[in-house]
């Protein structure tokens, strides 16, 4: 294996325990590895098309306005770039958002597209938009 082919392994790596870090960290309500996960100039556009900054995303993961009870991921691609210092992510995920007004758990499905760069600290998630799907079932 070429030392290239080792690195670009390595991040495909790294970028993937970090995307399943970071789903867990939101079920679990931990904005403190989020923060740590997240980069300060991050743009997170919700699939209804709200866009929230790292300060504002965190306070609704904490206030339980962005609710995650479960994440599973179904589909994830990780793609690096730039000699490995940039990395795009795409993904599908299904969602359970807790109990709906009926008391049955809500569900929905989405793509999505994350960026990745690679900083002095790690890896931060600089980008996240994401695509409701039609069915969640």
């Amino acid at each position: 294996m070429q030392l290239t082919q080792f690195f670009r392994m390595s991040a495909i790596q790294e970028v993937t325990q970090l995307e399943h870090r970071r789903f867990d960290a939101q079920v679990a309500k931990d904005t403190a590895a989020l923060a740590d996960i997240l980069a300060d100039d991050l743009v997170y556009t919700h699939s209804n098309g709200h866009q929230d900054s790292k300060a504002s995303y965190l306070a609704s993961v904490a206030s339980g306005q962005s609710r995650y009870d479960h994440v599973a991921i179904e589909a994830l691609t990780v793609r690096p770039y730039a000699d490995d210092q940039t990395a795009v992510v795409n993904g599908q995920v299904r969602i359970n958002l807790g109990p709906g007004a009926d008391g049955q758990p809500q569900f929905i499905r989405i793509k999505y597209a994350v960026v990745y760069v690679r900083q002095p600290e790690g890896w931060r998630m600089v980008l996240w938009h994401a695509q409701k799907q039609a069915s969640a079932e």
